[in-house]
C-alpha cells in the first residue's frame, strides 16, 4: 500500500520521490511470492543481525514454522537495515516484519513509517505488566504502541578483579559512587616517570605534587576513563541525578546535573594530561576486538552492556572480572542507575500480510522463545517473568545483575524524540570540545541547548500541524 504523499513530512516525501526513481535491490524490488507451495503465507522478516545473533533467531524462525501451518517465515539480513526499510517503506514494498533498535522507532511512527500494533496487542492481551516496564515503553509513543521487543540490554560496570587486586583493592568491592570511582581509579593508574635519569614505574598516587603538576609521565595502564568506550557520553547526566529534556518539548541539555556530568568527564584530561591520555588511547583497539582496551588489560574498569560477556568469553576467557551498577554521584539517593536498550520488531506501514506478522511477533514474545533467543544471544529476557531454568543456563554469571539493574526505578532510556539522533550527534561534538579542552562544559552544553532547542522547536512545529490527522490515523 502507498502512503499518500500530502500526509508525509518533506524528508519522508524526498526519499519517496528518490525511491521512485531509484532502482533498488532485485531482492526487494520485486513482489515477494505470497504462498509456499504448500499454501502458506511468506512473511518477509528483515533482521540486522549477523553471526551468532542472527543464528539464535533463525533457530525461533524455524521452530515457528515448524508449530503450524499457515504461515511461513523467512529472514533476510540486512545491513544498513533502518535506511533500507525506510525506503522499501516509501516505495510501497516494505517487508512484513523487520528488526530494529528501540531508539529509531520514534523517528519511524511520527514519519507514519510503522503500523500501530494497539488493537492486535488488545486482542491477543499482551500488556505492559507482561514485561519489564522499560521494555514496554520503548516501544511506546503518542500514546500508541509501535513494536515489541526481541533482546534487551542494561550497562553496567565491569571491572577487572585481578588489576583489583594488583592495586591492593578488594577485588569483590566494586566502587558505589562517583567519588570513589575517581579514587580508585587513581590507585589502578600506573605510570611511568623519569627519576634520577631513570625511567620506573609508579601508581599514579605515588607521584610526587610536581610530577602531578606537570604531568611529565607515560600512561601503562588507566584504572579508568569515561572517554571509553564513549558510546553514552550524552546521557552522563544520568547518574548524575539529571536528565536530557522534560518529557515534552524542552530540552536539558544545560542543566546543573549535566554540567557537573560533563565537569566530570573533563576531570580526567586535566588530572592525567590530554597528551598522556590520547598517547595511550592511540593503542586501543575496537571494545569487540582482542585489542579492547579492557579485555587488554590496559584499563580496569570501563561502561558497557550485557553483551560484553561474549567477547570476555571470547577473547579473553581466563578474566578474572565483575558487573555491578555503574557509581553514581549518591549511592543512597541514586542506586542503580542504567541505561536500558533493546532491539525490537515492526511492522512496516504498508506490509502485505500484518496479521501474519504479528502472528510471530507475539510468538517471539512468549517465555520459551523468548528465553531461547535471548540464552542463544547470551542476553536476558525483557518479560517480566523468567524461568529459574533460563537463570541457571545462562552462561553469563552476571545475568542476574543486568536483569534487576533493567528493573530499577532508576533504568533511564535514550530519550523517545524524534531529533535523537541530532541531540546526540550535538551531545557528541560538545564532549569531544570538552574532552580535548578546547571550551567549558558549561559553555559547551549552554551551545547545545540553543542549537538543538532550536530544531527541536521547529520539528515540533511540523508536527503540530499533522498531529490531530496522525493521531486519528493511528486510533482507526
Amino acid at each position: 500500500m502507498m502512503i499518500s504523499k500530502t500526509r508525509l513530512p518533506i524528508l519522508f516525501c524526498a526519499l519517496l520521490a528518490a525511491v521512485a526513481v531509484a532502482t533498488f535491490s532485485a531482492g526487494c524490488s520485486k513482489q515477494p511470492n505470497d504462498r509456499t507451495p504448500d499454501g502458506r503465507i511468506i512473511v518477509q522478516y528483515w533482521e540486522k543481525w549477523t553471526g551468532f545473533e542472527s543464528d539464535a533467531m533463525q533457530a525461533i524462525v524455524d521452530d515457528f514454522n515448524a508449530s503450524q501451518d499457515k504461515i511461513w517465515v523467512e529472514k533476510l539480513t540486512v545491513s544498513a537495515i533502518d535506511r533500507k526499510m525506510m525506503l522499501a517503506t516509501a516505495g510501497g514494498n516494505p517487508p512484513d516484519i523487520a528488526g530494529l533498535w528501540a531508539f529509531s522507532v520514534n523517528n519511524y511512527a511520527e514519519k507514519s513509517a510503522l503500523t500501530p500494533l494497539d488493537k492486535m496487542l488488545e486482542k491477543a492481551g499482551i500488556t505492559r505488566d507482561h514485561y519489564i516496564p522499560v521494555y514496554w515503553d520503548l516501544c511506546e509513543m503518542h500514546g500508541h504502541m509501535w513494536a515489541l521487543p526481541s533482546t534487551p540490554a542494561s550497562l553496567a560496570l565491569h571491572w577487572n578483579k585481578k588489576m583489583f587486586r594488583d592495586a591492593g583493592l578488594d577485588p569483590e568491592r566494586p566502587p558505589r559512587t562517583i567519588a570513589e570511582l575517581d579514587a580508585m581509579a587513581e590507585k589502578l593508574t600506573v605510570v611511568s616517570v623519569t627519576r634520577n635519569g631513570k625511567k620506573i614505574r609508579v601508581h599514579y598516587p605515588d607521584l610526587t605534587p610536581e610530577e602531578k603538576e606537570k604531568k611529565d609521565f607515560d600512561l601503562l595502564q588507566l584504572g579508568y576513563v569515561p572517554s571509553e568506550p564513549g558510546w553514552w557520553n550524552a546521557l552522563w547526566g544520568y547518574w548524575f541525578g539529571g536528565s536530557i529534556w522534560d518529557g515534552d518539548r524542552t530540552l536539558t541539555a544545560n542543566s546543573p546535573e549535566n554540567v557537573a556530568a560533563m565537569t566530570w568527564f573533563q576531570s580526567y584530561p586535566l588530572k592525567y594530561g590530554l597528551n598522556n591520555i590520547q598517547t595511550f588511547g592511540s593503542s586501543f583497539g575496537n571494545p569487540s576486538s582482542p585489542q579492547s582496551p579492557f579485555l587488554a588489560g590496559q584499563i580496569a574498569m570501563v561502561l558497557q552492556g550485557v553483551w560484553m560477556y561474549n567477547f570476555i568469553d571470547k577473547y579473553s576467557p581466563e578474566m578474572e572480572w565483575g558487573a555491578a551498577a555503574f557509581p553514581s554521584v549518591d549511592a543512597e539517593k541514586l542506586p542503580n542507575v542504567t541505561v536500558a536498550e533493546g532491539d525490537v520488531l515492526v511492522i512496516p506501514r504498508g506490509a502485505r500480510h500484518p496479521e501474519e506478522a504479528f502472528e510471530f511477533i507475539k510468538y517471539v514474545n512468549t517465555q520459551g522463545p523468548m528465553e531461547k533467543l535471548c540464552l542463544g544471544q547470551r542476553k536476558f529476557s525483557p518479560l517480566a517473568t523468567m524461568s529459574d531454568d533460563f537463570i541457571r543456563k545462562h552462561p553469563n554469571p552476571y545475568i542476574k545483575t543486568f536483569i534487576e539493574l533493567a528493573k530499577s526505578p532508576n533504568a533511564r532510556t535514550v530519550p523517545r524524540m524524534s531529533v535523537w539522533l541530532i541531540y546526540s550527534d550535538e551531545m557528541g561534538v560538545a564532549f569531544g570540545q570538552v574532552g580535548t579542552l578546547l571550551t567549558t562544559p558549561q559553555a559547551a552544553l549552554d551551545d547545545v541547548q540553543r542549537r538543538t532547542q532550536w530544531k527541536f522547536d521547529r520539528v515540533m512545529r511540523r508536527w503540530d500541524l499533522v498531529k490531530e490527522d496522525r493521531m486519528k490515523e493511528w486510533s482507526q
